[in-house]
């Protein structure tokens, strides 16, 4: 059975057309509209593994707040979606990555229960604008987009960093590589991988 979903969500503000295949290879055909958000997609498309196409267009002129916000909602339901009943995966996934002087943490586990816990970014990197137009608290908000809608509870730390875009980035890569391990299929997993017999 395909691990797959399919999300369109039209609201305003944003219209957001998403594809997802959990079990591909990393490639993503990325189009936000808001260019370091593409970038940092394309880069937890190829470091998860997980086969992504986003169209995104909105309101940018106004902000990059209301796509950014709805490409991480559209992501975390395509992702829930995918899952399905989580029977036979991994569940827990954990990943520490450099990016020159930047490190990063996460462990995120496919739990059910929505909970971000983010920590360590530098201060001053929530007002820093990366690449002229996309503001550092925007990484946060994607992540709890993303957690909030997939169900899932990540633990994302930033260990070391200077440089905004190494520190995004060192994220985004360290979460992806997270959601690989977790969302992985294992075949001595029976069932449901809880006690509770659902996740």
């Amino acid at each position: 059975m395909a691990r797959s979903a399919e999300i369109n969500r039209i609201t305003s503000e944003s219209s957001i057309s998403l594809k997802l295949n959990l079990d591909g290879s990393g490639e993503s055909n990325i189009d936000t509209s808001v260019p370091f958000l593409d970038h940092m997609l394309t880069a937890f498309s190829k470091h998860s593994l997980i086969d992504l196409e986003i169209k995104a267009t909105g309101d940018t002129d106004i902000d990059i707040h209301h796509t950014t916000e709805d490409c991480g909602i559209a992501l975390g339901e395509g992702l829930l979606q995918a899952l399905g009943d989580k029977a036979g995966i991994s569940r827990f996934g954990e990943a520490s990555v450099p990016l020159d002087e930047a490190l990063a943490r996460s462990v995120v586990d496919i739990s059910g229960r929505p909970f971000l816990v983010h920590s360590g970014e530098p201060a001053g990197f929530e007002h820093h604008l990366i690449g002229g137009h996309f503001t550092g608290s925007m990484v946060r908000h994607v992540f709890e987009a993303i957690t909030l809608n997939a169900r899932i509870t990540a633990h994302i730390t930033v260990i070391a960093g200077r440089d905004p875009h190494h520190i995004a980035e060192a994220e985004f890569k360290s979460f992806a590589r997270a959601m690989r391990q977790a969302v992985a299929m294992d075949d001595r997993v029976k069932g449901i991988p809880s006690t509770k017999g659902s996740l």
